[in-house]
């Protein structure tokens, strides 16, 4: 047979159809239907190893074409893997460069094969290897700056300059103001630390105006900061958070009124991984006067919160013999009566106050990414904590079990929350949904009721917030509203992702989405009514939104705003 007769009887149709399902399923599934990354990734993997299978059985081209391909494909994709940035290497556990690459190569294989099937056999060659190596080697010019809440990765070209590095060029003189000037009053602070006084993202007496085109949000400052997934805790002018400058993990004190630096204390470590990317991932505590932070590899410290003076640090994970978990350690501390509570994974650990010695070290719950929470339940302090066993209760003098509730999942990282009648809400990712708890103390100990049980709320890492027995929180992407009495979903729309924060004198939510935009809805049950939209901050959001009377506060891995809210007009 002539080698024109070869190249006509060549079967494209089957590698064509394979070539255009595989990059629509990887790419464009995942960007149309929230929790299909996976899917995508899946899909991505399985159509690039068909177009291989297709090419060297069913493709009738000439058999060292063939072979001499696929083998060209497979060697390319594993010395490329030896140059390519280590975002893309460890990104996705592993998975990101063949998920991305794979897919790629093999498209532009067909585009190839189709392309090239009427040219002479030397170009034609020259052509796979030219298409083969391109393929792989233009993803030895990028890095990924971590991915999305639903797995989409950010690419950067490789020598770009990070906006940390910018940071650390634009603020190497930077001044602080003198600690002498700084005053801090007795009074509790007004948001002491994650998601609000109690933990669950609500905030009280503001009321502001939810007409945005007349009366907009106004930006007081906006500044650079470093990365992390902290957000903030408020006292008085001043606010304290966590982030990343180079190779030290920082604790930051700035004036809440001009976004100016007062103080900062640095540690020796750093923490990057390839979704979040660099930084701390827990939020300060403020109590009596001092500054309780927690990093990423596990230091614990405790500062002045006048000037950030070391009062005491200790190193918890040396202390317990824990590994750092793979997303790092995100707990924030909590303190109740003489001692400060960590999570370390999905493990406790609790800290004397005035001599940092260690009190005690709960049983070991295996991984988890929340944060020790505190509930009173018939009179009983406890703290709570959401692991990888379900949700457990300890006693904060002694981390006594008190009472748990299996519901195994791994890397829990949401907080449970509390109804206006006491009952305690948890919810969780993997499609497990949510669960509505009556705990008691009672003369035979305590019992455990499970009121409801709903598929709703399917969040992985965005919190909810009840009001009026409802819960508002996420399920995918969409802010979603369900009745915590009889259960069922009242509405779901607005793809935001991001975090959320609920003004509760109003019935008022405000939204800080995953792509940095501010959005006002109203926290009622009849529908899902978006009142106002706005930019906020640049680049991916995952930190908490704080709001402390009219002052709105926001950050990121890239920057911070200040905006005052106007007030409502009556």
């Amino acid at each position: 047979m002539s080698q024109k007769a070869q190249q006509k009887s060549l079967r494209l149709r089957a590698g064509v159809i394979i070539a255009i399902l595989t990059i629509l399923i990887r790419f464009g599934i995942p960007s149309l239907i929230p929790g299909a990354a996976a899917l995508g990734v899946l899909g991505g993997l399985l159509g690039g190893l068909l177009i291989l299978v297709w090419w060297a059985f069913f493709s009738r081209a000439p058999r060292t074409e063939r072979w001499v391909g696929v083998i060209l494909m497979i060697v390319a994709m594993i010395a490329t893997s030896q140059f390519i940035d280590k975002s893309l290497s460890t990104g996705m556990r592993g998975m990101m460069f063949p998920s991305y690459a794979l897919p790629v190569l093999s498209a532009v294989f067909v585009i190839w094969a189709v392309a090239t099937r009427k040219l002479a056999n030397k170009l034609r060659w020259a052509l796979m290897l030219a298409s083969i190596l391109l393929a792989n080697g233009m993803w030895t010019l990028v890095r990924s700056d971590g991915i999305s809440g639903h797995s989409v990765a950010d690419f950067k070209w490789r020598w770009a300059e990070t906006p940390e590095e910018q940071l650390l060029a634009n603020t190497r003189n930077e001044s602080m103001e003198l600690s002498s000037n700084i005053a801090v009053t007795e009074s509790k602070a007004e948001w002491p630390g994650f998601r609000g006084p109690g933990r669950d993202g609500v905030a009280h007496g503001t009321r502001i105006s939810t007409d945005w085109e007349a009366s907009p949000p106004t930006e007081l400052w906006r500044r650079p900061i470093g990365p992390g997934c902290s957000s903030f805790a408020v006292h008085g002018n001043l606010i304290y958070t966590q982030e990343q400058r180079g190779e030290e993990e920082v604790v930051s004190c700035y004036k809440m009124s001009t976004g100016e630096l007062v103080w900062k204390h640095s540690d020796k470590a750093r923490f990057w991984d390839s979704h979040a990317g660099a930084g701390p991932r827990s939020t300060p505590t403020l109590s009596g006067g001092l500054v309780y932070t927690f990093g990423a590899t596990g230091i614990l410290n405790v500062l002045d919160a006048k000037n950030g003076a070391v009062v005491w640090s200790r190193n918890t994970a040396t202390d317990t013999n824990t590994e750092v978990p793979e997303w790092g350690f995100t707990s924030s501390p909590l303190v109740v009566g003489n001692v400060v509570v960590v999570a370390l994974a999905g493990t406790m650990v609790a800290y004397d106050l005035a001599s940092s010695e260690q009190r005690w070290l709960g049983t070991d719950g295996g991984t988890g990414y929340s944060s020790p929470h505190y509930f009173e339940i018939d009179g009983i302090e406890q703290v709570v904590l959401m692991n990888d066993l379900g949700a457990i209760s300890v006693a904060p003098e002694n981390g006594t079990l008190l009472w748990e509730y299996p519901w195994p999942y791994t890397d829990r990282i949401m907080q449970p929350a509390r109804t206006d009648d006491g009952d305690i809400v948890l919810s969780t990712g993997g499609g497990k949904g949510m669960r509505r708890l009556k705990v008691s103390n009672g003369s035979s100990g305590w019992n455990i009721e499970e009121r409801l049980s709903a598929v709703q709320l399917k969040s992985f890492f965005n919190d909810f917030v009840i009001h009026k027995d409802l819960a508002f929180g996420y399920s995918g992407p969409f802010v979603e509203c369900v009745d915590i009495v009889e259960g069922g979903r009242k509405w779901k729309s607005g793809r935001y992702g991001g975090q959320l924060i609920l003004l509760a004198d109003q019935d008022l939510i405000v939204v800080l989405t995953e792509k940095g935009e501010l959005a006002l809805i109203k926290a009622t049950s009849d529908k899902f009514t978006e009142l106002a939209r706005m930019p906020a901050i640049e680049g991916k959001t995952w930190n908490h939104p704080v709001v402390v009377g009219n002052i709105l506060l926001v950050r990121n891995s890239l920057e911070m705003v200040a905006f005052k809210l106007s007030s409502e007009i009556r």
